[in-house]
């Protein structure tokens, strides 16, 4: 039954995705993708509903791997969207209207919002450019952009600063700049419409209470929701007991609390730096659930692209670094105030009432500093409540540690080393957890999730300038701090623990 249920909550998160990043690129159906994409799930999931007892075997595993993506890109690429030639024409030639062009809302999956230039603009956009910063050679005109490519011939910070300044000058806020690197490791520029550049304010206020609304009223749900889960499933009160007295359900209160306190640290995290950063964000707001958890996490979202790199790096990873400064000191509480019982066949990462540390060599660690002598080799953790919402923190923390795409280690990996070494990192991790899923199945929907994930995020304006080595260094520590969450503690450490 957990399996059908993952299986339909991947399902629905993988049409999701690629309703919002594929359908506007291609003609291929939606449902023929997504059905290739959710295949190898489905196989291993049928798998495991027939066979319980026995492992997957590799080829079973390996073969989908490797013929789903290849079919999907084929696919993809067949029914990609290509402009003919009198569109391209029409774009060249077209008159620029602020109030058509610019508007994204009136995007549709076949009609693109224009962007052109007049000749008397595009003798405006080359002076943009001074030889000395950025020696502009040309320009192409695209539906959504007119790339400047040239040689840069200054600092890539200061480049940036002076053409952005300069477009603003001449063009207003009409278009966003921005600075990438072309898969030739060339530096060009792009300007792209400015979907913010409406003059019509009066929306904001509203918006903004409606997002504190949103979020006020998803929080009160998910915390009754957390609170029922917590009394029933982790402190273990019937259904009866809360029918007749409802007031048993407090019981679930310090599970949800620290639950909600954990997650909510890790969003206000990533708003409270955006916010210094002057990003536009939502307000944190949490996915509420009757079952699992009792929640299916909390996100905001950027509002609009991220300025550059160091900005980018800084909003990613605040949320985890505050997540872990709440998530450590409570599951260590948690873990002294748990009780110990005998090591069994049913002992693993899911059983929270059975808990076996060792399958992680930061979880042994703190379970040992916590519990001391009582913790030995053959004993394992029937967890506290507010002990669960610590686990679950550290399993939250390193799924979004994971630098895969649009997750936060995404966005670390991106930061760092840039967006096509990014994605080269994305892929290997990818394969790595899918071989740790050899070692412990219970990895395996993990696996599998990250697999329905876009390797690429949204890159930054400035995404040329590079990070300084006090943040490449961080980066490198929280990426080293998933490593010792993933990995089972090494036999020596268990031994000198007197595990």
């Amino acid at each position: 039954m957990l399996f059908l249920l993952i299986l339909i909550l991947l399902g629905l998160i993988t049409y999701f995705i690629l309703q919002r990043s594929v359908s506007q690129i291609t003609h291929t159906p939606i449902w023929i993708l997504w059905l290739i994409m959710m295949t190898p799930s489905l196989i291993w999931t049928t798998w495991m509903l027939i066979y319980p007892q026995k492992q997957v075997p590799p080829g079973l595993i390996i073969i989908p791997f490797v013929l789903c993506p290849c079919l999907y890109w084929l696919l993809l690429q067949w029914g990609r969207n290509v402009p003919s030639k009198s569109d391209k024409s029409k774009i060249e030639n077209s008159s620029y209207n602020s109030q058509t062009e610019i508007d994204s809302t009136q995007t549709t999956k076949q009609t693109l919002p224009k962007l052109a230039i007049d000749k008397t603009e595009e003798t405006n956009l080359r002076n943009c450019f001074p030889w000395t910063v950025y020696y502009l050679r040309n320009l192409e005109y695209k539906p959504q952009a007119v790339i400047c490519r040239g040689q840069l011939r200054s600092n890539s910070e200061v480049a940036y600063k002076t053409v952005r300044e300069n477009v603003e000058g001449k063009f207003g806020d009409r278009f966003l700049v921005v600075f990438q690197n072309s898969f030739q490791g060339k530096p060009f520029f792009a300007l792209v419409p400015n979907p913010g550049c409406s003059k019509n304010k009066t929306q904001d206020s509203t918006e903004y209470k409606k997002g504190i609304i949103l979020a006020l009223g998803l929080l009160l749900i998910t915390l009754f929701t957390t609170t029922l889960v917590g009394a029933k499933e982790i402190v273990g009160v019937s259904e009866n007991t809360i029918k007749y007295n409802p007031s048993s359900l407090i019981q679930g209160l310090p599970y949800a609390v620290a639950l909600i306190f954990i997650l909510g640290c890790h969003e206000f995290g990533h708003y409270i730096i955006a916010q210094l950063y002057k990003i536009p964000i939502t307000l944190p707001c949490f996915i509420p659930a009757p079952f699992w958890f009792g929640t299916f996490g909390a996100f905001t979202r950027w509002q609009s692209p991220v300025p550059n790199r160091k900005s980018l790096f800084d909003v990613s990873i605040a949320g985890p670094i505050l997540g872990l400064i709440v998530t450590i000191p409570l599951l260590i509480w948690g873990l002294s105030h748990s009780s110990i019982v005998p090591l069994s066949e049913d002992s693993g990462i899911s059983s929270l009432d059975s808990l076996n540390p060792t399958f992680s060599f930061l979880l042994t660690i703190l379970s040992k500093l916590a519990l001391g002598a009582k913790l030995t080799y053959n004993k394992a953790i029937n967890l506290h409540p507010v002990g669960v919402a610590g686990y679950i923190g550290l399993i939250v923390t390193a799924y979004n540690l994971m630098p895969i795409g649009p997750l936060d280690g995404g966005h670390i990996v991106h930061a760092m080393f840039g967006q096509r070494t990014a994605m080269v990192i994305g892929q290997i991790s990818r394969f790595l957890l899918l071989l740790l899923a050899f070692i412990n199945k219970e990895y395996l929907f993990l696996a599998i999730f990250l697999f329905l994930l876009p390797l690429a995020d949204e890159p930054a304006l400035n995404d040329v300038s590079e990070l300084n080595h006090q943040r490449d260094f961080l980066g490198l520590l929280m990426l080293g701090l998933l490593v010792l969450i993933l990995l089972p503690a090494p036999k020596m450490v268990i031994q000198w623990l007197s595990l």
